[in-house]
């Protein structure tokens, strides 16, 4: 199955005006304002910024299954990096997402029990497009995206995250819930986040204001490919 109508969510405004650069032949939907269709290539591509936070997405994620019915959608933007594996501007891949926030007890069967997986894959589609154009991209990694309506600032809060969610390499606040929409409307997902800063260096704020001058770019160039390779 080719993806042909591709849907994008962003979280902020900075993250938006770079895809809308990539968009031609760009209008706003009369039924939806937030919702941006354009192209990209042959491809037809509808583009919301999400606002921050578990919630926001996930409504944002919902409001476009309905008003656009993308074959797929992907959620891009910035995250924190929570493994030492990182720097600053690498990519990581979501293979998985979970919630690094989200506690319902001692259940024994998570999918049986809440009707969503602990762990929620991506679809293999799309990883295995990604493989495949950045496997000479030693900044572009695969694993596991943990989100949670918390930034993570400081050490202590990042060593807490990686207890309960040791394959973690990412932290964002949108990833999952995203996930989490497009399970239960059985739409392919998958999320990719370029690494904004790491809590465990003394100048994170400095890294986190350096990080906006250049390397999102890198972020929507590996966006861009997916969009027209699949």
């Amino acid at each position: 199955m080719a993806f042909n109508k591709i849907g994008i969510l962003v979280a902020m405004d900075s993250e938006f005006r770079l895809m809308q650069g990539l968009l031609t032949d760009a209008h706003e939907v009369a039924a939806n304002p937030r919702l941006l269709v354009g192209r990209v290539g042959p491809k037809l591509v509808g583009l919301m910024k999400t606002g921050i936070g578990k919630v926001n997405a996930a409504v944002s994620a919902k409001e476009l299954i309905d008003d656009f019915a993308p074959d797929c959608i992907v959620n891009t933007g910035v995250a924190g990096g929570i493994d030492r594996c990182l720097s600053v501007a690498d990519i990581v891949v979501g293979g998985t997402t979970c919630y690094h926030d989200f506690y319902a007890g001692e259940v024994a069967d998570h999918l049986k029990e809440l009707g969503f997986p602990d762990e929620i894959p991506a679809d293999s589609r799309l990883t295995a497009s990604l493989q495949q154009f950045s496997k000479d991209l030693p900044y572009v990694k695969f694993g596991q995206i943990c989100t949670g309506d918390q930034f993570i600032t400081n050490n202590a809060a990042l060593e807490a995250i990686k207890a309960k969610r040791p394959q973690g390499l990412a932290v964002d606040m949108e990833s999952n819930s995203v996930a989490h929409v497009c399970y239960l409307k059985h739409v392919p997902f998958v999320s990719f986040r370029i690494i904004s800063d790491t809590p465990w260096v003394d100048n994170q704020a400095e890294q986190y204001a350096d990080f906006w001058t250049s390397a999102p770019q890198k972020n929507f160039d590996l966006l861009r490919n997916l969009i027209l390779n699949i």
